[in-house]
């Protein structure tokens, strides 16, 4: 009798054998979708991959625990895919292709910049430099200044800037009008005078200021000349001289004369110059004069007796007379810069030439 036949029995798989078959599988589709995708491509030509191809059919995610990424390059072959494939791995919570992908010709590998890799570092553009400005000098504290200060009170001939301290460095606080009227307390430095602005000492240019009001007409003064009805005027010859005679016109002498006759206090007295005016003609006389009384006495004078004298203009203290306006009055003239050039020491007179008598 034959011996009984045994059965025989399948060796029994390891769990290990087990677990691999899915992943097989896996790796099995995934390569089928790879052909596929190949095999689409290859009839497009060449593939210009400027970013990373995500395959989210590939399995092996599942087991890794990653997101795996393949980019593919194929040249154009009939007969399927073939060059190289890159597997990147990226963070699972990252579906977002990469940015930083290299844009590379079919064929070769992707290369991939690394967030990681350093920054030009960018630096601040110099400011240009500045020229320094010149520092004033600093203002001094202004002090006060009391009535026992006061030495007098003197007005402005021209508009006058009131300064900070004594120069135009400091600061620029009012331009006073003309003719006003401001206490002094006598001390200049550098041709800068101190004086009281709203009870602080300040300082203007000395030589814009004087004891006469520029601005304040003339009054009439009598004179024992003036009373009388013509008889001042004449042409008998000063008994104080006639040099001041020579190569005047015969008005000009005429006013010497009368005026020589009339306020025989004066002395002196002054003619022909080498100038291009009045004085180079021969038609002005200077008549100089000791006191503000005195020439207010001769000016009005003259201008009373400017038809008998051949008169056509009388200035003195910053004021002139005409006789084509006469009608005005005296007018306030331009301040000239001194005592003489704004006739405060002289009475200016001016005539025709040859038209009286």
């Amino acid at each position: 009798m034959a011996p009984p036949r045994h059965k025989k029995h399948a060796a029994p798989r390891s769990s290990t054998a087990r677990a691999s078959r899915p992943l097989q599988n896996a790796r099995l589709r995934a390569g089928s979708l790879t052909g596929a995708v190949g095999e689409a491509l290859t009839g497009a030509g060449r593939l210009r991959l400027t970013r990373r191809v995500a395959v989210p059919a590939l399995a092996a995610g599942l087991v890794t625990g990653t997101v795996v990424g393949t980019a593919l390059a194929w040249p154009h072959h009939p007969t399927g895919p073939t060059g190289s494939v890159a597997a990147i791995s990226a963070p699972a919570a990252s579906t977002a292709p990469d940015e930083s992908a290299a844009e590379t010709l079919p064929g070769s590998r992707v290369q991939v910049v690394s967030r990681s890799a350093p920054r030009v570092r960018l630096t601040e553009k110099p400011e240009p430099s500045r020229t320094a400005t010149p520092t004033p000098p600093p203002t001094p504290e202004p002090e006060p200044v009391h009535r026992s200060d006061i030495e007098d009170r003197l007005f402005m001939t021209a508009p006058l800037n009131v300064w900070s301290g004594p120069g135009e460095d400091y600061t620029l606080l009012d331009v006073l009008p003309v003719g006003t009227k401001i206490p002094v307390t006598g001390r200049v430095r550098d041709g800068w005078a101190e004086v009281s602005y709203d009870g602080l000492a300040r300082w203007v240019n000395a030589d814009y200021l004087s004891e006469k009001d520029p601005t304040a007409v003339p009054e009439p003064a009598e004179s024992s000349a003036a009373s009388g009805s013509g008889g001042a005027i004449t042409d008998a010859p000063c008994p104080s001289g006639s040099d001041v005679e020579s190569g005047l016109t015969p008005d000009a002498i005429l006013v010497h004369r009368s005026v020589c006759a009339s306020f025989p206090e004066v002395s002196t007295y002054g003619g022909v110059r080498a100038d291009s005016g009045e004085h180079g003609s021969g038609q002005a006389l200077d008549i100089m004069i000791d006191s503000s009384s005195q020439g207010d006495a001769i000016a009005e004078w003259v201008r009373a007796h400017a038809s008998d004298l051949g008169v056509s203009q009388v200035i003195w203290a910053q004021h002139i007379w005409t006789v084509q306006r006469s009608s005005e009055g005296w007018r306030a003239m331009e301040d000239r810069g001194s005592t003489t050039a704004n006739h405060y020491d002289h009475v200016h007179v001016t005539v025709y030439g040859s038209t009286a008598g």
